[in-house]
């Protein structure tokens, strides 16, 4: 989640965990350390697709979190003047703040690197949008109320728990688009294939379901609102021919651990020299994806490894007309969107009937 949200979530907790002892600080204290992970953005790990990859890793450690935990806490119970507070309130305040920051970003498309130093890729269960107003609002008018009037527990608190109130909803919206996607995926042979559900921007009304099929990939939008209007699914190129080439380079391999399926290649020109570049598909909409990455220039008949990735601008037309849309589709199936209406044809294998 954005920094916003994670230091009014660190916030809320300091509160209801040590509001009434601490009082505002509880509160301060607990917004500091809730950004504290995040700030690993200012490495720089030599290029962009070490620098996406790197994000959300030994910061968000858990084994390392609950280690500063236990420190944090160790120290405050020595050297703090509210002799009146034990040990273990001191652990499950620092505890729940620092832990629930990753656990958090778990609940998002991109996931986190919990197990690091484990070699296994970050855990996903996408719930909420990276940004999602209504999930942070509550959080924040506690986090006021307590800087404000000095009431440190029970505003956070109450803003706490609509905020986990609201991931409950979000996950029984998950639920329901999961149950209206399956008899579709059943029907085309895809009920074993891998499939990424998540919702679309700044809400969890309208989800966005993207299959992976070998050299294809399939998209969807499912809204809780969509009644019996039944989900369609319009068909991509993954430009799977160009993956072995991808996966020569230690970058590529480096992104096939990160994304798994979830990414389609493409040569774009670029200083008159044709470039391999993967795409992240997870996190954006058809044609307006943000993370694509320079892997390979072609030289004569075979590629070579860039020195340096860089991330390039998504190859998106449109902007404002499916902004406009998406925001139309999320509480009706009418208009009808389709995603293939915002990316080149030369994408497109299958495109069916109502688009």
């Amino acid at each position: 989640m954005d920094s916003i949200t994670q230091a009014a979530l660190g916030a809320a907790i300091g509160g209801a965990v040590l509001g009434r002892r601490l009082g505002r600080k509880a509160v301060l204290i607990g917004a500091a350390l809730g950004t504290l992970p995040d700030l690993d953005v200012i490495i720089d790990y030599g290029d962009a697709v070490a620098n996406v990859t790197q994000h959300r890793g030994f910061s968000h450690s858990l084994f390392v979190l609950a280690g500063l935990a236990t420190l944090l806490a160790l120290l405050s119970a020595r050297l703090s003047r509210t002799r009146d507070i034990p040990l273990a309130r001191w652990g499950l305040f620092f505890g729940l703040i620092l832990l629930t920051h990753p656990l958090l970003d778990a609940l998002t498309t991109y996931g986190t690197q919990l197990w690091w130093p484990l070699d296994v890729r970050p855990a996903a269960w996408p719930v909420v949008f990276i940004i999602d107003p209504l999930y942070t609002l509550p959080l924040l008018v506690g986090f006021a109320v307590a800087l404000i009037t000095g009431r440190a527990q029970r505003p956070p608190a109450w803003g706490l728990a609509i905020a986990c109130s609201y991931l409950v909803i979000a996950l029984g919206a998950r639920q329901l688009v999961e149950a209206r996607i399956t008899p579709l995926l059943a029907e085309r042979g895809l009920q074993q294939a891998p499939r990424l559900v998540q919702p679309t921007p700044f809400n969890t009304l309208l989800w966005r379901v993207t299959v992976a099929d070998g050299a294809r990939y399939h998209e969807a939008l499912v809204g809780v609102f969509d009644g019996d209007t039944p989900p369609m699914l319009e068909t991509y190129a993954r430009g799977i021919g160009l993956e072995a080439a991808a996966l020569d380079s230690p970058r590529g391999r480096r992104l096939d651990w990160f994304a798994g399926p979830f990414l389609r290649y493409e040569v774009r020109e670029r200083d008159g020299r044709d470039t391999l570049v993967a795409t992240d598909l997870r996190l954006g909409f058809p044609g307006f994806h943000p993370f694509a990455f320079t892997l390979a220039t072609r030289e004569g008949d075979d590629w070579q490894p860039v020195a340096v990735s860089q991330q390039l601008p998504s190859a998106s037309r449109g902007n404002r007309e499916a902004l406009a849309r998406l925001g139309g589709r999320i509480l009706s199936p009418a208009p009808m969107l389709c995603t293939s209406d915002f990316v080149p044809r030369e994408w497109l294998i299958r495109r069916p009937g109502p688009c």
